[in-house]
């Protein structure tokens, strides 16, 4: 720590979600700083018909904090989150999903943690919020509960992500010019931290900097359960570590779940689509070494 207040850019990368986005900005008003850091919002646009304008420029009227509005054109979540860094000014950038929203003392609680453990950066947990109930199927199959490990944890690249960090923005300039690479339409984040890591770069864990998804009624539908794997799957083929191991595995699992999926049918709704997305994340790598693009959008949206 420095006799300088540092300075967190808070960065938010949306597309065509105003509702989300709306709340997300008002959640950002509040946040504690307990004066050893000051913070500003910057929100990239990656909707070429700016729709995420109107509700920037309203909230920016009477924000407490600085607000920056900027336009990624191209659909690229990769692109946008270097639009996003390369406006960034403070010391620290911060990444919280257009859907989530975080509680009062999030970059509180993130901004501690990093220096406690003197680390590079730090990711707090992401939980699932449902705005109406959900079929009881998606509930027992605990679709959107994501792993959560203790405060101090050192996380390895796969467990990388942007939905809810802090990170030094030292980290960016060592990236590179594109820091998120955008031939990653997912998966781009992990690729970025396993860089990081591989260059000696510290991330670690901070279980009490919760933030919440909300989880709308269009992703309890299948067809985006199943959409999603898909594209998660396709993008698998651009890991370092997917070589002959991985694509035997993919070989074997496909019909093996083909097999499976009518004998889990009696046994509940969740376990058999706990199958199936299982079964189609191995058919998108496959799909993905002859050049196969099943899910031809940049983002699932339906």
């Amino acid at each position: 720590m420095t006799d300088t207040v540092p300075h967190i850019s808070v960065c938010i990368c949306s597309y065509k979600r105003a509702e989300s986005l709306s709340r997300l900005l008002s959640a950002l008003s509040d946040q504690t700083t307990d004066g050893l850091f000051t913070y500003s919002v910057i929100v990239t646009d990656n909707d070429v018909y700016r729709s995420a304008e109107p509700v920037v420029t309203s909230y920016a009227s009477s924000a407490p904090v600085g607000v920056t509005y900027s336009l990624e054109p191209q659909q690229s979540i990769a692109l946008a989150r270097n639009k996003a860094v390369q406006i960034a000014e403070g010391e620290f950038i911060a990444f919280i999903d257009d859907d989530e929203f975080p509680t009062t003392n999030w970059l509180l609680t993130l901004f501690e943690a990093l220096h406690r453990y003197n680390a590079d950066g730090v990711l707090g947990p992401v939980k699932p919020y449902f705005k109406e109930r959900p079929p009881d199927w998606v509930v027992k199959g605990q679709f959107y509960e994501r792993q959560s490990y203790p405060t101090g944890f050192v996380i390895d690249g796969a467990k990388g992500r942007t939905g809810n960090v802090l990170l030094k923005k030292q980290l960016f300039a060592v990236a590179g010019e594109l820091p998120f690479r955008p031939h990653f339409r997912s998966g781009e984040d992990q690729d970025f931290f396993t860089r990081m890591i591989d260059l000696g770069y510290k991330f670690i864990w901070c279980h009490e900097a919760e933030a919440f998804e909300i989880v709308p009624p269009l992703r309890w539908k299948r067809t985006f359960m199943i959409r999603r794997a898909l594209l998660r799957g396709s993008m698998a083929a651009f890991r370092r570590d997917f070589g002959s191991t991985e694509i035997l595995k993919s070989v074997i699992a496909v019909p093996v779940y083909v097999l499976l999926l009518p004998f889990t049918l009696p046994l509940g709704q969740h376990r058999c689509m706990h199958i199936a997305i299982r079964l189609f994340d191995h058919l998108g790598k496959l799909l993905a070494l002859f050049k196969i693009n099943p899910v031809r959008e940049p983002y699932v949206t339906q």
